[in-house]
C-alpha cells in the first residue's frame, strides 16, 4: 500500500490530540460539501432554465433555416428541394416571408415582425400548443386571420373576440414616392385577429403571423420567399442534423445559407453560454473561500504531528514522503465534502426533476423550477472542486517546509 496515503488516511479519521483540530477539519469538509452540492444545484437549474428557452424558441425556429446569402428574398427551386423532400428524417418543409411592418388597430399603431407562413407551417407548426385565447387558424372562409403575440395583444388591445381588423402597412417597393401624395407610395393589407399565442417575452411582443399569400400582396412579391423552415421528426440525432445541414449547403451554393438553430440566434445561445460560465466561477469562487478553512486546519495539524514527522524522518522518511502525507489529508478533507456535496446535490436534483417539489412563484410558464442534471457538469464540478482542494492543501505545507528552514 502506498504509505502517504496509508498515513494520510488515518490522520483523517483518527482524533487529534487538540479538539479544535477535528472541529476546523470538519467545519472545512461540511463547507465543501455545500459549496459542490450548491454548484451541482444551480446549474442544473441554469440547464433547466436553458432547455426551457430552447424550446419554447423552438416554437418559432426551425431545425434548418435556408435564407438568402445576400438580399432579402429568393424562390425556392432546384434539385436541391428535391433531394430535401426525399430525406426520411425530414418532418415538413415550409415557406416564410417575414418583415418589419407598421401596424394599426383600433387607433393604436407599433412597429412589429410579421410572418407569413405557408399550408404546411399552418398544419405541422408547434404554436399551435402555445395558443392562449382564441383559436388556432389562418382562415376563415376566404377571409384571412392572424395570430398574434400575447404582449402584442395586450398593448394594442387586440382580442380574437373583436371584429376589428388589423391593418398593416409597409412602402411599396416598385413606385418612387410622391412628394405631393406620400400616402400613394404605402402598400396595406387587412387581417383578422383568430388567436393569441403566449412563447416568450422577446416573441410575444414582436410576433405577428398572417398567411403568406397576405405577405406577398404587401410586398408586392410573385413566389418569393425570405425562408424555407426544415423541422426534422422528434428524436433525430444531431448528427443527422448537421449532416442534412452540410449537404442541403453544398446543393444549394453560395447564394443560399443554411443556418441551424445556434445560428438562426448566435447571440442569445453565446449569451446564455457565457452566463453559465460565469455562474461556475462564481461559485468556484466561493468554493475557495471555503476551502482556506483547510488551510486553518492543516496548518494546525502540521503543528500537533512534529513528533510524528521527527519519528518519520529517523526512520528514513524523506522531506517528500512526509509533504505527500499532509498534502493528502488536506486534499482528503475536500474530496470527503466533495463526495458528500455529490451525493446531496444529485439527490436534490433527482427529486425535484422528478417531482417538482420546489414551485415557481407567480404565473410562469412551467409550475416548478426546472431542473436538467448534466453528467458534464458533474465531472466538471468534480474537477474543478478538487483541483481547488489540492492546490489550497499544498499551501500550508509548502508555507511551514520555508519557515523550517530559515
Amino acid at each position: 500500500m502506498n504509505l502517504p496515503f496509508f498515513i494520510a488516511r488515518r490522520y483523517l479519521f483518527a482524533k487529534k490530540s487538540h479538539n479544535v483540530i477535528n472541529i476546523i477539519s470538519t467545519i472545512s469538509s461540511v463547507g465543501m460539501a455545500i459549496g459542490t452540492a450548491a454548484l451541482i444545484i444551480i446549474l442544473s437549474v441554469y440547464n433547466g432554465f436553458d432547455e426551457l428557452v430552447r424550446s419554447m424558441m423552438g416554437t418559432v425556429e426551425p431545425d434548418l433555416l435556408v435564407v438568402p446569402s445576400e438580399g432579402k428574398a429568393f424562390i425556392p427551386e432546384g434539385e436541391a428541394y428535391d433531394w430535401l423532400y426525399d430525406q426520411e428524417s425530414v418532418a415538413s418543409v415550409c415557406t416564410v416571408l417575414q418583415e418589419q411592418v407598421f401596424l394599426n388597430y383600433a387607433g393604436k399603431q407599433s412597429v412589429v415582425i410579421a410572418k407569413g407562413v405557408d399550408q404546411v407551417y399552418e398544419e405541422e407548426s408547434p404554436l399551435e400548443s402555445y395558443i392562449r385565447e382564441g383559436e388556432y387558424r389562418f382562415h376563415r372562409g376566404d377571409v384571412p386571420l392572424a395570430l398574434v403575440g400575447a404582449g402584442l395583444a395586450y398593448k394594442m388591445g387586440i382580442s380574437p373576440r373583436f371584429l376589428t381588423p388589423i391593418e398593416i402597412y409597409f412602402p411599396t417597393r416598385t413606385r418612387a414616392i410622391s412628394l405631393a401624395n406620400p400616402t400613394a407610395a404605402i402598400r396595406s393589407v387587412k387581417v383578422w385577429p383568430s388567436a393569441t399565442f403566449a412563447v416568450s417575452s422577446e416573441i410575444d411582443n414582436a410576433y405577428m403571423l398572417l398567411p403568406i399569400d397576405q405577405m406577398r400582396n404587401l410586398l408586392e412579391y410573385e413566389d418569393e420567399v425570405s425562408g424555407v423552415e426544415i423541422r426534422f421528426t422528434p428524436g433525430t440525432h444531431p448528427q443527422e442534423v448537421k449532416r442534412v445541414q452540410k449537404e442541403l449547403g453544398a446543393r444549394l451554393g453560395d447564394g443560399l445559407q443554411v443556418r441551424d438553430r445556434y445560428q438562426q440566434n448566435e447571440s442569445l445561445y453565446k449569451m446564455m453560454k457565457y452566463e453559465k460560465a460565469a455562474i461556475f466561477l462564481i461559485l468556484i469562487f466561493v468554493i475557495i473561500i471555503i476551502a482556506f478553512n483547510i488551510f486553518g486546519s492543516l496548518s494546525m495539524l502540521i503543528i500537533d504531528k512534529r513528533g510524528d514527522m521527527e519519528t518519520l524522518r529517523s526512520m528514513g522518511a524523506t522531506d517528500s514522503l512526509v509533504r505527500r502525507i499532509f498534502v493528502l489529508e488536506g486534499w482528503f478533507i475536500s474530496l470527503l465534502g466533495l463526495a458528500g456535496g455529490l451525493v446531496v446535490g444529485i439527490l436534490v436534483c433527482l427529486v425535484q426533476q422528478h417531482f417538482g417539489i420546489i414551485k415557481m412563484p407567480g404565473s410562469f410558464i412551467v409550475q416548478a423550477y426546472p431542473i436538467v442534471l448534466s453528467w458534464t457538469d458533474i465531472l466538471i464540478t468534480v474537477a474543478g472542486v478538487a483541483i481547488v482542494g489540492y492546490l489550497i492543501a499544498l499551501l500550508p505545507v509548502a508555507s511551514f517546509y520555508r519557515k523550517e528552514r530559515r
